[in-house]
């Protein structure tokens, strides 16, 4: 039975435009959907757009545009970065899908089945940039929040509903500290070993309607209450594939192997999310992997500053495997990062233009017009005997990939090129004739087939290419894959 592969990234809200911090997770979580594509086994990656919550009615507003046409605009452009960038969803779940809500009432009712709902009074600072309420001791000295510094936060008082979260502390301990949910990196998991270790409080579920605008799932048994969006918009994970609509699609996805998320998102899918599966007697997530943030110039991108950078404009100045490499090479994926223009143009020509693609260019133009019966294990005359990405799949690229340190994985991949580089300088191909040139270019062209190999996860558009170009009896030219840049 093939082993099947459940992923999904964090589900963006869509009340603006989507970033280049968007673009990164999105590279993340595609780099590794096509590795276990690559392994043979059953994958599926989902991901949507979270429209639930008042950033997004408020946004709505500002834009004077109706709060599902409003949807319906920003989601798309989530998808069109996708799109562009070569990243696959295989689901797609918005929240304002219906089985969305059928899900999500469901999932509301298990709880309450179970004891672990209940309505109270409240009275708190609310962060609606989180959709978080914080206590004081969770805010800045200046008595900020921490993702969304300089915007004062909103004091509510509101009756609504709570999770029982207290009640799985001992449950917490044993989920987190045994890692039973390993959580990746190290660094990530002390946060959260620390967080239970202060005591797990209960939390709201619930927000009123007229808060709320009337926009979200509606609590079942109960109109005056709309379903708090790290409720309903965690849900798009199991919502997606099947829960309360579909039990077969349920029964063969469910648990997620993995969640991708941002590391200001911790809490909720580390502790609330599993809290409430475990109360509904639903399959626990197995991984998490918490990536840091992008900055740019060493700035925190910001509307105010001005520093936001526009995904699309990026991949239609570099291209898409570029912005790909860039991200999953430059930005070290268990810390935070930064995008600096001049950063990329300096590692588009010092590794693509000058490493990869003139290592290709160099062994095409010498290999061109003739046929080589390469070795078994590496490619022969038909495309299909290519190398395996099994076969190559090994050593430190392998444990880099399996622990998502992708700049490890591509800086081995790096020294490949560079020892197929040496093996050119040291022979000198160009002096040689007959068998001696025969066998010089074969070696480089079986190094290649390697590097093409490995790099199908994280750049899958040039890796095609590559393979393509070599799997050709005789070897033909091809364009430069990545021209210089000034």
């Amino acid at each position: 039975m093939t082993k099947k592969f459940y992923l999904h990234s964090a589900i963006p809200y869509v009340n603006a435009a989507p970033h280049i911090g968007h673009a990164q997770e999105f590279v993340y979580s595609d780099v590794i959907r096509r590795y276990h594509t690559l392994l043979g086994e059953d994958v599926l990656y989902l991901c949507g757009a979270d429209e639930n919550g008042l950033k997004i009615i408020q946004a709505a507003q500002k834009a004077g545009v109706e709060p599902h046409k409003f949807c319906d605009i920003h989601q798309q452009e989530f998808l069109d970065v996708a799109k562009k960038l070569s990243v696959h969803f295989d689901i797609w779940q918005r929240g304002t899908n219906k089985n969305h809500f059928l899900s999500s009432q469901k999932l509301w009712e298990l709880c309450v089945k179970n004891g672990d709902i209940y309505k109270k009074s409240y009275e708190g600072l609310y962060c609606v940039g989180c959709e978080a309420f914080y206590t004081s001791d969770e805010l800045s000295k200046n008595g900020e929040c921490f993702e969304h510094p300089g915007k004062k936060l909103d004091r509510v008082a509101e009756e609504n509903y709570f999770f029982r979260l207290s009640k799985y502390q001992k449950f917490f301990e044993e989920l987190i500290f045994t890692d039973t949910l390993t959580i990746i990196p190290q660094s990530r998991k002390n946060e959260m070993v620390a967080l239970i270790k202060k005591g797990l409080e209960d939390f709201s579920i619930s927000r009123t309607k007229e808060r709320a605008k009337g926009w979200g799932v509606p609590v079942p048994g109960d109109t005056d209450q709309i379903m708090y969006v790290w409720f309903d918009a965690n849900n798009i994970y199991y919502s997606g594939i099947g829960l309360g609509w579909n039990d077969e699609l349920f029964a063969k996805w469910a648990p997620a192997d993995l969640m991708v998320i941002g590391k200001g998102i911790l809490r909720f899918h580390a502790i609330y999310w599993p809290a409430v599966l475990k109360s509904a007697g639903l399959p626990l997530p197995k991984q998490l992997f918490a990536h840091g943030y992008l900055t740019v110039d060493g700035q925190k991108m910001s509307k105010t500053v001005g520093n936001v950078v526009d995904p699309i404009k990026v991949i239609e100045q570099y291209g898409t495997d570029a912005v790909r490499y860039y991200l999953a090479r430059e930005i070290p994926s268990y810390s935070d990062g930064d995008y600096s223009d001049r950063r990329f143009k300096e590692l588009y020509n010092a590794d693509l233009a000058n490493g990869l693609g003139n290592l290709v260019a160099r062994v095409g133009k010498m290999a061109e017009g003739k046929s080589f019966q390469l070795s078994a294990t590496r490619l022969a005359q038909a495309p299909a005997k290519r190398v395996s990405f099994q076969q190559v799949n090994s050593g430190d690229y392998k444990k880099a990939l399996e622990q998502y340190r992708f700049n490890d994985a591509l800086a081995y991949v790096w020294e490949k090129v560079k020892a197929a580089d040496k093996h050119i300088d040291e022979h000198e191909p160009w002096k040689l004739k007959g068998d001696a040139l025969h066998d010089v270019l074969e070696t480089s062209i079986n190094q290649i087939i390697e590097i093409a190999t490995l790099l199908q996860p994280f750049l899958p558009d040039t890796a095609e290419k590559v393979l393509n170009q070599f799997s050709t009896q005789p070897i033909q030219p091809q364009p430069s894959l990545f021209p210089r840049i000034t």
